[in-house]
C-alpha cells in the first residue's frame, strides 16, 4: 500500500483562522495583565522586536519552502534529518504535555457553569474524553476537522471584543483600576524582564499552519497574506484586551482563566439578560480551550508523522491514514496526554505544587526548536539564494540577519528566565526535565536510525496506510 496523498483543503481564510486559533490565549492575556501597566509597554516593545520580525521569517518561509511537516522540513534541509527530528520531537513533546493543561482548565471552567460539585475524578474524566476527541479530530481530514480551530478562532475574537466591551462599561461606571499613562507603562528594566517569557510565549506559532503545506491550495499566495492578516488581529486584540482589563481590574486581582467566569459575571452579570451572555461567553470559552489544543496537535503531528516518514523518527509515527492524515502521531499524542492528567490525578492531592513546578519546563522545550528554525532561515538564504521566494524579509540580507539575531536573542533570554527566576535562583526541576527529555529524545530518534524514507513506487516499511 501507498501513503495517503493529503487532499488540498486549506484556503487563505482557514489558514488566518488556524494561526488565530493557535497564537490568541486567554491564558496569555492573563499572563500579561497581571504584569500590570507596563504589559502594555511589552506587548508593544517585542511586537516591534520579536512579533513582527518572527512573522516575517516564517511567511518567507512558509512560501518559498512549502513542505509537508513545516518547521521540520525547513530544518532539515538547512542542518540534516537528525537536528530536525530533534527539533520536531520537543514541538511534539511539548504539545502532548501541555494539552492536559488546556484540558483541566475546560473542566474548571465547565465546574462553575454548570456543576459546581463536580470531583477531581469527573474534571479528569472530562480531560480524557477531550483528548481521544482530539484524536479523532486529528485523524479526520482537514476538510473536517479545519473546521474546529476555524469556529475556535472565531469564538476567541468575539471573547476579547466582549471582554474589551465588558470593561470599557465597567470603567464607566466604578472609574480606573489601573491607571494607563506614559508613566505608569513605563517599565522597570530590572525587575520587569522576567515577564518577558509569558509574552513571548504567546506570540509563538505562525509557522504552525505551513505544517500542513502539501494540504494548502495555494500557500505561496496564501501564506504571507494569512500571517499579515492574523498577525494584525492577534497583536490588535492583546494590546486592546490587556488595557481593557487593567483599567477594570488591579493588576493583582486578575486571575482572567481560572476565575473567567466570576470576570464575565462582574462585567455582564448586572445588565438584562447578563445571565444569558455570561452562560454563551462561558460556552464559547470552553470551545476555545478545545480548539486551542486541536491546533497545536493538527500541526505537531505532522510535522512528526514527516519526520517518521523520513525514517527520523520511530516508524509508528508514521502510521497515516488513506487520506494522508497522521494517525499513529495522533494516537501517541492522546497516550502521552492521558498519562500526563492520570499524573495530575495522582499528584493533585498530595503534591499538586511540585506538579505544575514540572510543567513548567515544556517551555523550554517549546522554544528550542524555534532557534533551529531561525538558524535555518538564514542558512537557507546563505546556501540556497537562488530558491525561488515569492516573497522575502524586505530589506535585503542584512536586514534579514538582523530579523532573526534579534529574534533568537528574545528566545534565548527567554529561555534563561524560563529556568533561571531573578531572586529565586537556578530552578532544578525546570532544568532536570528539559535534560530527561532531551535525553529521551536521542533514544528515540536513535530507534529509528535504520528507518529510511521509501521511494514513491516502492512498498514502504516506514508503516503504513488504514
Amino acid at each position: 500500500m501507498t501513503t495517503g496523498q493529503p487532499q488540498k483543503t486549506l484556503r487563505q481564510r482557514d489558514m488566518v483562522l488556524f494561526t488565530v486559533s493557535a497564537i490568541l490565549l486567554l491564558d496569555t492575556l492573563t499572563a500579561a495583565a497581571s504584569v500590570g501597566a507596563p504589559s502594555i509597554f511589552w506587548w508593544l516593545f517585542l511586537g516591534v522586536v520579536f512579533f513582527l520580525p518572527f512573522a516575517l521569517i516564517c511567511a518567507e518561509m512558509g512560501c518559498a519552502y512549502p513542505e509537508q511537516g513545516g518547521i521540520y522540513a525547513w530544518i532539515r534541509d538547512a542542518f540534516g534529518g537528525r537536528w530536525a527530528s530533534r527539533a520536531t520531537w520537543c514541538y511534539w513533546v511539548n504539545t502532548a504535555v501541555w494539552i492536559p493543561a488546556i484540558f483541566i482548565l475546560f473542566a474548571g471552567v465547565f465546574k462553575q457553569l454548570f456543576m459546581p460539585d463536580l470531583s477531581l475524578g469527573g474534571q479528569l474524566a472530562i480531560g480524557i474524553g477531550l483528548t481521544w476527541l482530539g484524536v479523532a479530530v486529528n485523524i479526520v481530514t482537514l476538510e473536517v476537522g479545519k473546521w474546529i480551530p476555524n469556529l475556535g478562532a472565531m469564538l476567541k475574537v468575539v471573547i476579547f471584543i466582549a471582554i474589551v466591551a465588558g470593561a470599557v462599561a465597567h470603567i464607566g461606571e466604578h472609574g480606573m483600576a489601573n491607571p494607563l499613562t506614559l508613566e505608569t507603562i513605563k517599565p522597570d528594566w530590572g525587575s520587569s524582564l522576567q515577564y518577558i517569557p509569558a509574552i513571548i510565549y504567546g506570540m509563538l506559532g505562525f509557522e504552525l499552519v505551513s505544517a500542513g503545506s502539501q494540504e494548502m491550495r495555494d500557500p505561496a499566495r496564501d501564506v504571507p497574506r494569512a500571517i499579515l492578516i492574523s498577525g494584525c488581529v492577534i497583536l490588535l486584540l492583546y494590546v486592546l484586551g490587556t488595557g481593557a482589563v487593567l483599567a477594570a481590574l488591579p493588576a493583582g486581582d486578575i486571575n482572567l482563566v481560572e476565575g473567567l467566569v466570576d470576570t464575565l459575571q462582574m462585567f455582564f452579570g448586572s445588565l438584562p439578560g447578563g445571565q444569558f451572555i455570561v452562560l454563551a461567553l462561558g460556552i464559547g470559552a470552553l470551545f476555545t480551550f478545545f480548539s486551542n489544543g486541536v491546533t497545536w496537535a493538527l500541526g505537531c503531528n505532522r510535522a512528526a508523522a514527516e519526520a517518521a516518514i523520513e525514517g527520523e523518527l520511530p516508524r509508528i509515527f508514521a502510521l497515516e491514514s488513506r487520506n494522508g492524515t497522521p494517525v499513529g502521531a495522533a494516537l501517541l499524542m492522546g497516550l502521552v496526554s492521558t498519562v500526563a492528567l492520570l499524573l495530575y490525578g495522582l499528584l493533585s492531592g498530595s503534591n499538586e505544587d511540585l506538579f505544575w513546578a514540572l510543567f513548567a519546563f515544556s517551555a523550554v522545550i517549546f522554544l528550542l526548536p524555534y532557534l533551529g528554525m531561525l538558524a535555518s532561515f538564514l542558512r537557507l538564504r546563505r546556501d540556497d539564494p537562488d530558491h525561488p521566494r515569492p516573497y522575502r524579509v524586505p530589506g535585503g540580507p542584512g536586514v534579514a540577519l538582523l530579523c532573526a539575531s534579534t529574534c533568537m536573542l528574545v528566545l534565548g533570554l527567554s529561555i534563561v528566565l524560563f529556568m533561571y527566576t531573578p531572586g529565586e535562583g537556578l530552578q532544578w526541576q525546570v532544568v532536570a526535565g528539559v535534560l530527561v527529555t532531551l535525553v529521551l529524545g536521542e533514544g528515540v530518534i536513535r530507534q529509528a536510525e535504520n528507518h529510511r524514507r521509501v521511494l514513491p513506487g516502492q512498498v514502504p516499511d516506514n508503516g503504513s496506510t488504514i
